[in-house]
């Protein structure tokens, strides 16, 4: 075994030990509480009718893209996307990437410079994180959704200054308070970044948008693979930032484009959520009524959330994946979130509820999850 493979094996040996190891799982047949597929597009058979009608009105369609968009890759037929898209959400304009990583990569990576500040809510997204990271300006990170620990760490803030939060947070499921957190942004001449990846959909312009914030946002960020049920992403904001990201947004620079079949799936999907109103209100009332089941006594209350994603804190991998196991035995596909993914200490199983999901199969699992934090 050579250096590199005995390093490789020791690092392998401490997650094993710690019981944070990770493997990779088949695609289930369980009943989905797991999937951030929130309106059922992702299985949808008429989104899959709009996909399939749209590239067979479009037969000079290749197969790939052939190339990145400052080659070969681009087409007058992804601007168009990116236009209607920054309209749906009443931005200026928009730049599509190949995945909500790229794009958060791509943003925070171009735009800081090395004696810049870019302040993060502790709850960010990884690639966030990865993206500040290789920036190379100040970093601070703030407690989640705290306005106090922000104001003090902008105090700190030299050069330009981003602070970047979601709307709907991954693992919590929780909503910032957007308005309050954008005027102390303003208060100190910092600029605000919003990713939306697990708003749209539930809300489908996006907070910023429904609480009509565009306009002093300074960007925005919409993945497709969640609600949307497809994959790749968009930068929404101005002319100029757009214009930017494109000749100094690596992960936009050199990748190849994504494929015409991609982008039609992306722009039927936006058709498809122009019209699902009543798969809306379905997800609000599967929401409610998970909620309501729960038992707020117990030991292990839901986390605060009125979004799709609901989790119970355990504090314990192996608490957290008991939990999970025992419902994945009762055909209930709910995951466990252990650490390192989650701060250690806070160690829960996701629900995430979606509009397809029935009123039985939410009481079952609520009265299974009921009698093991009772327990």
């Amino acid at each position: 075994m050579t250096s590199a493979e005995k390093y490789i094996e020791s690092k392998l040996e401490e997650r094993r030990s710690s019981g944070t190891y990770r493997t990779l799982k088949p695609e289930s047949d369980l009943i989905d509480f797991c999937s951030n597929d929130y309106l059922g597009f992702a299985r949808s058979a008429v989104l899959k009718h709009y996909i399939d009608e749209e590239v067979q009105n479009h037969p000079q369609s290749l197969n790939g893209s052939t190339g990145s968009r400052l080659l070969s890759g681009n087409l007058q037929y992804a601007e168009d996307l990116e236009r209607t898209i920054a309209s749906h959400h009443q931005y200026p304009a928009g730049l599509l990437f190949n995945s909500g990583y790229d794009a958060n990569l791509g943003l925070l990576s171009s735009l800081a410079q090395r004696g810049d500040t870019i302040i993060l809510d502790e709850l960010i997204h990884a690639s966030a994180i990865d993206g500040a990271r290789l920036s190379y300006a100040n970093r601070y990170s703030f407690k989640h959704n705290d306005t106090e620990s922000l104001e003090a760490k902008l105090k700190l803030a030299k050069g330009n200054c981003y602070v970047v939060i979601e709307s709907v947070y991954s693992m919590d499921g929780d909503t910032p308070p957007l308005l309050n957190i954008l005027n102390i942004t303003e208060k100190y001449g910092a600029h605000l970044i919003v990713d939306e990846a697990h708003a749209v959909g539930l809300h489908p312009m996006g907070l910023v948008t429904e609480f009509s914030l565009q306009n002093r946002v300074f960007a925005s960020l919409v993945t497709f693979g969640k609600a949307l049920g497809g994959h790749g992403a968009i930068v929404l904001g101005s002319d100029i930032l757009r214009e930017y990201l494109i000749n100094f947004a690596r992960p936009f620079i050199y990748t190849t484009a994504a494929s015409f079949h991609q982008l039609a799936s992306i722009k039927m999907a936006y058709r498809l959520l122009n019209s699902v109103k009543e798969e809306i209100i379905d997800l609000r009332n599967n929401i409610k009524l998970f909620k309501e089941q729960i038992n707020p006594e117990s030991a292990y209350p839901l986390l605060n959330s009125n979004s799709s994603i609901q989790c119970i804190v355990f504090k314990s991998n192996d608490k957290a994946r008991e939990m999970a196991n025992i419902l994945q035995n009762k055909e209930f596909d709910v995951r466990a979130i252990l650490s390192p993914t989650v701060a250690a200490g806070t160690e829960r199983i996701r629900t995430c509820l979606h509009s397809f999901n029935t009123v039985s199969d939410i009481n079952k699992l609520a009265t299974i999850i009921n009698q093991f934090i009772n327990a």
